[in-house]
């Protein structure tokens, strides 16, 4: 980049004005118009160029598949042997299957790309002096960027000023807790962890605020040059791994399939040729091989019903693990109460309805500059309702909120002799109760020392509010000196105890249907919250969530990684617990062999969100916890996250529907094959005549990922077994050889088919039985009960009748066909029937058994 290139390589070690000279910047901001020259030079600031795949690039990564390239490469060998037809049918193939997978995964990732475009993070930056909401994406080395709690940073920046300003940034250092960043020089050899004056890509704000310079983005920043040695990936999902497991154990029968089909067809003396061409058919015919293109379809579907339900999918791949789900973890706030906080009052030491405690909020509230939060909304309506005037008040510092104090300060100074805010000066507290306490010496007004006997009033009153489901806090205040300096957190002492204010959040009314909904479905809720342990036993018991036992952030605290394992399974409620403890039972419950879903949309959720199997927040979160969701909920419902649970197991249902039906017919046909080639003088299909055969299965089993889902399938959890589809795969494909075999015997036997007759009778059977074995096989319901989707029953029909009058058309002789007589093809017609009911019986069998295992 242009804009770095001029930049030192320690640049944390130079004086903020000489770096702003450097990168051509004032205090203003670039231009707007300087800014887009930069973006267009320098490119944008994402860790891998952010390229739309084109119509071409997609078309040719369809010939990326190993599968295609051995296809190629056969091709190739037949063209060497002379061989033309084969060689072109096999090509005409190849070009028609690519085509298929191209048109749907062209249609899916436009769509994707719509969706992804809605939750974009943006960044505040100063172009021109003006603020503008600029997409991170597009933030260029010079900008001047504004961040507060909660914003993520988009890139590596020295801070010019800075505000009670504290970063988490153990994603790249490790450090616990957030640390403080501030403006100044820092000496060129200091460590990522010694940079005080500096911020870094992918880092979070955790409290205060800070203007900053941007200096590197992108591969140039600390971050995307970690990731550029490492090549990270995502984190594999239960489904990917699964696939690839999958890959594997096809993987393995194929080679055997190969080896063993070529050694013995050239020691029977027939043509090497023709038998490489036939086992590399075979192989290929075992192969699913549409399903990347089906999982992208099957995902991209489920993606765009989601979105008109109200769930914005981040990571595609997550779908599944959302389906997989079996515990969902959430706050209570917004999900299962109304998320409407009313202030039912504002009371002094002794529980008397006060205006001055009500006052002192609202200048705490008004003048604080962190995110905006119910609480403080809801204590300003409450002001403005009262009447109060909080006018003669002006702000003066502010010690912002943190997790650690749970409090946050103003300093406010009255008018004095005719000055604007150079009055008496007074430091207002607000926060969790034990918090405020803590820093109190004195109480009431009258500021009568706060004695253990005041103390224990004041928590017997909090303890009674607690249980009647407010939420409480506290508010403090003292006088202090007028000063030049700012105020810190060392002026938090010695404060007088004001009084109390009562919040209350009533439960959502459809909150409990919704909690047994979740339950039928095979998904446990629990409760995990910052909140005391009374208010949150109150919400949980207001809606119907059957509580045993209520785990505190003391209590978890002391335990360790074993136990806490064993306990998380049978606690409902976490009360009064940190960000980091958040993270440790979510952790806890994925040891313990559940898949853990974590909703949530604050920034003491971030890490919980990353932590999971499915984060889910909303998109009125703070930036650091969207960037750590899988989904974004356009509202905070879990209804709405309960129809998306659904379409995620749809989803899953569909993809795992297209491996059932695949692998057992292709099993099947294809073993049938490999023995056949052994007995038979002849080959019993043609290279072409197997691929044809695959591509016009692969038409109606690419519209499986639109396909109706039984109420069944979305019933319970479901998670990738590949015992249970290695197990399908042979049960089923030695039935679909059985036929093969009576096929074999009936066009032997009783027609005494020729070679010819031979491969086309059996070319119409095996098509006819893998096209009816996706409607049989895709609902555990008998076939008839279950009506498949619209497209796959049209194509499927479709396919039949052209597998039928194929032998019948003018150019079937290039294929290899020949006209079969009427009697022969009503005895392919009356087996494939025999097979559907065979089949029938066999599923019922087959899944009664496997839920058996299962229960």
């Amino acid at each position: 980049m242009s804009g770095e290139a001029n930049v030192t390589e320690a640049y944390w070690g130079l004086p903020a004005d000489q770096l702003m000279a450097e990168l051509k910047s004032d205090a203003r901001g670039l231009t707007q118009r300087e800014a887009h020259l930069r973006l267009k030079r320098d490119g944008p600031n994402t860790l891998k160029a952010m390229k739309k795949a084109t119509a071409l690039g997609l078309l040719l990564s369809q010939f990326k598949s190993p599968l295609v390239l051995i296809l190629i490469v056969a091709s190739c060998i037949s063209l060497a042997a002379s061989e033309w037809v084969d060689a072109g049918v096999v090509l005409a193939i190849v070009l028609g299957s690519t085509l298929l997978g191209f048109t749907q995964e062209y249609i899916a990732g436009n769509a994707i790309a719509k969706l992804r475009s809605q939750v974009t993070v943006h960044s505040k930056v100063l172009r021109g002096g003006l603020l503008k909401n600029v997409p991170s994406h597009q933030v260029v080395p010079g900008d001047v960027v504004l961040l507060s709690a909660g914003s993520l940073i988009p890139a590596d920046a020295v801070v010019l000023s800075a505000k009670d300003f504290f970063v988490n940034q153990a994603v790249l250092t490790g450090e616990t807790f957030p640390v403080e960043k501030r403006p100044g020089i820092v000496f060129e050899k200091a460590g990522l962890a010694e940079r005080s004056n500096s911020v870094f890509m992918g880092t979070s704000v955790s409290s205060g605020t800070a203007q900053i310079l941007i200096v590197q983005t992108g591969t140039g920043s600390v971050f995307g040059q970690i990731a550029g040695k490492l090549a990270l990936r995502p984190q594999l999902t239960e489904f990917e791994r699964g696939i690839h497991r999958f890959g594997y154990l096809l993987t393995r029968i194929m080679l055997v399939m190969v080896v063993g089909v070529v050694a013995i067809n050239i020691f029977m003396d027939k043509p090497p040729v023709a038998s490489l061409l036939f086992a590399l058919a075979l192989a290929v015919g075992l192969t699913p091989e549409l399903l990347p293109a089906i999982v992208s379809i099957t995902l991209s579907h489920g993606a765009k019903r989601m979105a008109k339900l109200g769930v914005i999918v981040r990571r595609l791949n997550s779908i599944e693990n959302l389906g997989s789900m079996d515990v969902l973890c959430t706050d209570k706030t917004g999900t299962l109460t109304a998320g409407v906080v009313a202030l039912d009052a504002a009371v002094d030491a002794l529980g008397q309805a006060s205006a001055a405690v009500l006052q002192l909020a609202g200048l705490n509230a008004q003048f604080q500059s962190g995110l905006t939060n119910p609480l403080d909304e809801a204590v300003l309506a409450a002001v403005k309702k009262g009447g109060i005037d909080l006018g003669l008040e002006k702000k003066v510092d502010e010690i912002p909120y943190d997790f650690v104090r749970k409090c946050l300060s103003v300093v406010v100074a009255q008018d004095g002799n005719g000055v604007a805010g150079s009055g008496d000066r007074r430091l207002i507290t607000k926060g969790a109760l034990d918090k405020i306490l803590a820093l109190c010496s004195h109480a009431g007004d009258e500021a009568a020392p706060l004695d253990d006997v005041m103390r224990a009033n004041i928590e017997s009153r909090y303890e009674a509010w607690s249980a009647q489901g407010y939420r409480v806090l506290g508010v403090a205040w003292r006088h202090v000196d007028a000063r030049s300096g700012v105020y810190s957190r060392a002026d938090e002492c010695g404060l007088c105890f004001a009084g109390f204010l009562l919040f209350m959040d009533p439960p959502k009314a459809d909150v409990r249907q919704t909690i047994l909904d979740l339950a039928q479905r095979g998904v446990a809720l629990k409760i995990i919250t910052g909140d005391n342990r009374k208010v949150a036993r109150h919400v949980a018991e207001a809606v119907n969530l059957p509580v045993v036992t209520v785990m505190t952030g003391r209590e978890l605290n002391d335990m360790g990684d074993e136990a806490l394992m064993h306990a998380v399974v049978c606690t409902a409620l976490f009360a009064e617990v940190d960000p980091n403890q958040k993270e440790r039972i979510i952790l806890a419950l994925q040891k313990s062999g559940h898949v853990v879903g974590y909703m949530g949309d604050g920034i003491n959720d971030a890490l919980a969100l990353h932590a999971a199997d499915v984060g889910i927040s909303v998109d009125t979160a703070v930036d650091v916890a969207k960037d750590a969701a899988d989904f974004l909920l356009l509202r905070k419902d879990l209804r709405i996250l309960r129809l998306g649970i659904d379409e995620g197991r749809k989803t899953f249902a569909n993809t795992l529907k297209y491996i059932l039906t695949t692998i057992s017919a292709n099993f099947g046909n294809m073993f049938s094959m490999a023995i056949a080639s052994i007995f038979l003088p002849f080959l019993p299909l043609l290279a072409s005549q197997i691929l044809l055969n695959n591509f016009l299965s692969d038409i109606p089993a690419a519209a499986i990922a639109s396909d109706r889902v039984d109420p069944k399938w979305v019933a319970k959890p479901r998670r990738w077994d590949t015992v249970f589809i290695r197990d399908y795969m042979v049960r089923f494909g030695l039935i679909s050889s059985l036929f093969d075999m009576l096929t074999f015997a009936v066009l032997l036997w009783i027609f005494r088919a020729s070679p010819e007759e031979f491969r086309t009778g059996w070319f119409v059977e095996s098509l006819l039985t893998e096209l009816v074995i996706a409607l049989v096989v895709r609902t555990h319901h008998p076939f008839y009960r279950s009506r498949p989707g619209n497209l796959l029953l049209g194509s499927t029909v479709v396919v039949m009748a052209v597998a039928l009058v194929l032998p019948y058309l003018p150019f079937s002789s290039i294929l290899g066909f020949v006209p079969l007589p009427a009697p022969l093809v009503l005895a392919m017609i009356g087996l494939t029937l025999a097979y559907v009911v065979v089949v029938e019986l066999a599923k019922k069998s087959f899944y009664g058994r496997a839920e058996n295992a299962n229960s």
